[in-house]
């Protein structure tokens, strides 16, 4: 990801378009554009923040940044936002059609994560349970190979100290 990509979302019924910025590897969003993303009032948005933060579901350091914003007026001003940790905190709160439709949204993305994931982290165990039978092959081999060259070794001397007490 880009260091401040901005990158556009839609809602699923294409009545809104967001300008999205991604930015550490999450996506961020102010009050405004969450009010926009939900369909909510300014006043339950904040509310719903307030109450993340409050409840203590969030530190507000680790999920809460200013931008800075160029104006038309030239001026730079310090904008700000939340990452997504709070746009799905709120968005599990909010109640409203677009939130409704991002709830079904985050499930269904969760749900494809949790499958996928199991099914690479099955794949892993069994590439890792063939590593080991190969391992275990392999140590094998080397200890057969070990025994039958102790076993030589011993009786060798055995040998050689029959030998010896024959002479």
């Amino acid at each position: 990801m880009d260091r401040g990509e901005i990158i556009i979302y839609q809602t699923p019924d294409g009545a809104t378009n967001l300008d999205v910025r991604l930015e550490d590897e999450t996506i961020w969003l102010t009050q405004a554009q969450m009010v926009m993303l939900f369909d909510r009032d300014q006043s339950v948005i904040s509310k719903h923040i307030s109450n993340i933060f409050k409840e203590g579901e969030l530190e507000k350091k680790s999920v809460y940044a200013k931008f800075a914003y160029t104006a038309t007026d030239g001026k730079s001003y310090g904008v700000e936002h939340y990452n997504l940790d709070v746009i799905i905190s709120v968005g599990y709160r909010v109640k409203s059609k677009r939130g409704t439709q991002f709830r079904i949204w985050a499930n269904k993305v969760l749900k494809e994560y949790i499958v996928k994931g199991y099914v690479i982290n099955q794949r892993a165990q069994v590439e890792q349970l063939e590593d080991l039978k190969q391992t275990v092959k392999l140590l094998s081999n080397v200890l057969n190979t070990q025994s039958r060259t102790e076993e030589k070794d011993t009786m060798k001397k055995v040998v050689v100290n029959l030998i010896n007490r024959n002479n």
